[in-house]
């Protein structure tokens, strides 16, 4: 056999392989297998394990799919499950779409709300706890009489307090804004007897 300037029987050896594992071999993988699909990826693709009835099969894409995440390592870079409920994740830690019987917060998806916050049902979110906030009471209001009360000189005042916070729905309620008690109404008395 003629062999071209420059190339020795290993280096064609090589070739030989190469060029027929490419051939044999899905679009990405740099090693493969007919039982176990990929075995290695080109550079800057994605290992990912698919379910084949019941052999797993490997194969090399260059975006993971839905699920799972991409992990980059001058090794091999991997597909990698996203934690239970979620369903788009960055990260390990960091997922950006929950499962819809999941609830979101702060990037990791809970089957209940964690204590502190409370479940939005609408956006499937975990939102903080809002308890009931109100201000200092007033001072007593003047002493009113009242169509109600016979005894004569009593009368009733009120003083009020502000809410400054509204609870939200599994906050702790507002406690009573206003109270009312029993007072004696001050004669005037008239200038002429001054």
């Amino acid at each position: 056999m003629n062999l071209p300037k420059g190339l020795d029987n290993a280096k064609i050896l090589r070739h030989r392989r190469s060029s027929s594992v490419s051939r044999l071999c899905p679009a990405g993988c740099a090693s493969c297998s007919a039982l176990n699909g990929c075995l290695s990826c080109k550079p800057r693709l994605f290992f990912h394990l698919e379910l084949d009835g019941i052999r797993q099969k490997g194969t090399c894409l260059s975006s993971c799919p839905q699920g799972h995440y991409g992990m980059r390592s001058p090794q091999i870079n991997t597909c990698t499950k996203c934690p239970v409920g979620c369903e788009v994740c960055v990260r390990r830690n960091v997922c950006v779409k929950c499962r819809a019987d999941f609830y979101f917060l702060h990037g990791q998806c809970h089957p209940t709300c964690p204590s502190g916050s409370e479940p939005d049902v609408q956006l499937m979110q975990c939102i903080p706890q809002v308890h009931c906030e109100v201000g200092e009471w007033t001072e007593w209001g003047p002493c009113i009489r009242k169509r109600r009360m016979q005894a004569y000189r009593r009368g009733e005042e009120t003083r009020t307090r502000q809410v400054l916070q509204s609870p939200s729905v599994f906050g702790d309620p507002c406690p009573h804004v206003s109270e009312f008690r029993r007072c004696v109404i001050k004669m005037r008395q008239s200038p002429s007897r001054l």
